[in-house]
């Protein structure tokens, strides 16, 4: 698996000396250019340090890094609980989070309490860059930004917190625009992306890599969706992805996924309802295929609620089926911009 967040220490890893024995630590050589190289490649990073916060972010600020760290934990609990913190922060899985640490005690402690983490000596920093797992086999677009497309989302969320009203109110306030294409061939490095990436709302985990989602794109057996999202605050990115199999008997989703970015923002819902009114405007029977993964079960509910209903099983594979009688229309808080 691939890293989506690298979580740093200080103290004698991003720079030389304890800052609060010496004001004037010295920043580790390098350090600078290596983080510009992850955030380019679309890893975000983190801390997690035992020091004083404002302390420590000051410092951070004086060498012109603060910006490059989200959700920044930063006192005197375990690191663990830290990195625990970030990842539910930024809703991303612990087995994406690579730790960095100078202290072997330190990140024994991480693994004993998380081991999924994978764990860094900051003896080996020079060779960051080169491990394969901070390597993605391609940068996009999405990528490039990924650390802003976060940033955006901490501000709605600020303001989400502080909002006064039913949720329904706060959702339509953003002014969300939702635009579904048909994937072509400069979206399939994103769309690839998106299958290997994306765990918790995948409904059935497949992955296709950038040859297979081009087969796809020029089957007539085949449509493949991909779905972006914008608010008042800019752009989500490229967020959500389905492919259909269209025989003649029946239509059958076999992707369906969702960024865990907009978990909360009802767009598989609304991507399956599009989907839905579609196969009932060209009467065919539509199935969707579920493979449980013990992180998916959102997709499931989504599913289920959408009323789909299981009428075969094949192992663990889910065979579902909905009727078309009732098709959901689009929520009134976000504006759907379909293909057709």
């Amino acid at each position: 698996m691939y890293i989506k967040c690298v979580v740093w220490d200080l103290d004698d890893t991003l720079w030389h000396g304890v800052l609060l024995e010496d004001e004037n630590v010295l920043i580790r050589e390098n350090i600078s250019s290596i983080i510009h190289s992850l955030d380019s490649r679309g890893i975000l990073q983190s801390i997690a340090s035992k020091n004083d916060y404002d302390t420590a972010m000051q410092k951070l600020k004086e060498y012109g890094l603060q910006e490059y760290f989200l959700y920044p934990q930063i006192g005197w609990s375990s690191k663990s609980s830290y990195i625990e913190k970030i990842a539910e922060s930024l809703n991303i899985s612990l087995d994406a989070f690579a730790f960095i640490d100078d202290q072997p005690f330190e990140r024994e402690e991480v693994v004993t309490s998380l081991p999924d983490v994978f764990s860094i000596d900051a003896a080996d920093i020079d060779s960051l860059l080169d491990l394969p797992e901070l390597n993605p086999r391609f940068v996009t677009s999405d990528s490039r930004l990924r650390r802003e497309l976060y940033l955006n989302d901490m501000r709605r969320n600020s303001e989400e917190e502080n909002f006064n009203g039913p949720k329904e109110s706060f959702l339509a306030s953003l002014g969300m625009k939702l635009t579904i294409i048909n994937a072509a061939e400069e979206d399939l490095h994103r769309a690839e992306e998106l299958t290997v990436r994306t765990h918790q709302l995948n409904a059935t985990g497949y992955t296709y890599s950038y040859d297979e989602l081009n087969h796809f794109c020029q089957s007539d057996q085949h449509i493949l969706l991909m779905a972006r999202l914008e608010d008042k605050y800019g752009s989500y990115g490229h967020i959500g992805l389905a492919m259909i199999e269209t025989m003649p008997e029946a239509w059958t989703i076999k992707l369906l996924l969702m960024s865990c970015r907009v978990m909360s923002r009802g767009v598989g819902a609304i991507m399956l309802s599009y989907i839905m009114q579609r196969a009932k405007k060209n009467n065919i029977p539509l199935r969707a295929e579920f493979m449980p993964n013990g992180r998916n079960r959102m997709m499931e509910i989504t599913y289920r609620f959408a009323g789909f209903e299981e009428v075969s099983r094949v192992d663990k594979l889910l065979i579902l089926e909905n009727s078309l009688e009732q098709v959901h229309a689009f929520p009134d808080y976000v504006e759907v911009i379909p293909l057709d």
